[in-house]
């Protein structure tokens, strides 16, 4: 009998768009059907220890085409709608194996039982309204993680383009949308993903919240020099309020020449998290895989393959007290903050 797969709890991840997109006809019998080119299915989850973690509505644009500009608020709502109405498919077919959470003792009681426990998350708050009338029914519909903007402008924020190599520092701040935007999260007990969004805008959000700051799927910018990717001093940010980084495993956040690659190693992994890990402490690093939102190293290409990274780590000398952080344990502390539990 082998070893059970150590679980491992992501800060990110576009499955449910990409089943919309890729599975139309049938997109919940698509989560219960590994195939080519997708990331994360049931079957390989469990095979790999994938139990759980964000997972992002994320607003693809309405013409198909341009993602610069940021969706109508009628067309963002009914897509995350969609998003919602499909994970909850997802777990009424699972016959008990898929259970969406609420709360780190849910989330903690799923990992005891051997069910995936998903997180709802909203990536770019195009669906929330500029006054924020319709946050608090998002809270009840199972919301509990946000990033205010993804890569493009919108009411509340400027997001950072994708530029290498380039600074992170590429606009202005929050918007005064955006500073109530991160007011009312911190009153419900929303978590704040500042992934996406430009350096002004990642310091108006340490200056105006009180929780702990994430940055649920980015790496270092000392070693990929990719405006996503976090300087030292947003790492340093990060750490003092007892946040979390969560390792981003696409290959142009990852590669220091910063160009796809899918051939990108297991050691320059693992080198991000050591270099994560000695900047900030165990305490504050964790997976943000954004699997099947963009390209990833083959040997990481499936979250079957989760062991192929958890075995570099051991072998690099992290003990498992480091691994059970970097897993999912930090992810639990941090949330649990968030959401004032």
């Amino acid at each position: 009998m082998t070893d059970a797969p150590q679980k491992i709890f992501d800060g990110h991840n576009d499955i449910l768009l990409k089943l919309l997109d890729e599975c139309k006809d049938d997109p919940v019998r698509g989560f219960f059907t590994p195939r080519d080119g997708q990331h994360i299915d049931l079957q390989s989850a469990q095979e790999g220890g994938f139990a759980g973690g964000l997972f992002a509505m994320f607003i693809p644009p309405e013409d198909g085409k341009s993602y610069e500009k940021a969706p109508s608020q009628t067309y963002a709502i009914g897509e995350t709608n969609k998003m919602i109405k499909l994970l909850r498919d997802i777990q009424r077919a699972s016959d008990g194996q898929v259970k969406i959470c609420k709360t780190v003792k849910e989330i903690e009681e799923a990992f005891a039982g051997n069910q995936m426990a998903p997180v709802l998350h909203i990536e770019g708050a195009e669906a929330v309204m500029p006054d924020m009338s319709n946050l608090e029914n998002l809270y009840k519909e199972g919301l509990r993680s946000l990033g205010p903007v993804w890569s493009r402008e919108n009411d509340f924020a400027y997001g950072v383009p994708f530029k290498f190599p380039a600074s992170p520092d590429t606009g202005p701040g929050l918007k005064d949308a955006g500073v109530e935007l991160v007011k009312a999260c911190n009153q419900l007990g929303i978590a704040l993903d500042l992934s996406h969004i430009n350096e002004k805008g990642f310091w108006d959000v340490a200056k105006h919240s009180d929780m702990p700051l994430i940055a649920s799927h980015s790496n270092a910018h000392a070693l990929c020099q990719s405006t996503r990717n976090l300087l030292d001093k947003q790492l340093d940010a990060i750490k003092d309020t007892g946040g979390i980084a969560g390792l981003n495993f696409g290959t142009i956040f990852l590669n220091p020449k910063g160009v796809a690659d899918s051939k990108v190693p297991l050691s320059v992994m693992v080198d991000q998290v050591r270099y994560l890990v000695d900047k900030m402490g165990v305490d504050h690093v964790g997976i943000g895989s954004d699997y099947d939102g963009t390209g990833v190293p083959n040997e990481v290409n499936s979250t079957a393959k989760l062991p192929n990274l958890v075995n570099a780590l051991k072998e690099a000398g992290f003990n498992q007290d480091e691994l059970d952080k970097i897993t999912h344990k930090n992810w639990f502390r941090v949330l649990g903050d968030c959401w004032a539990e």
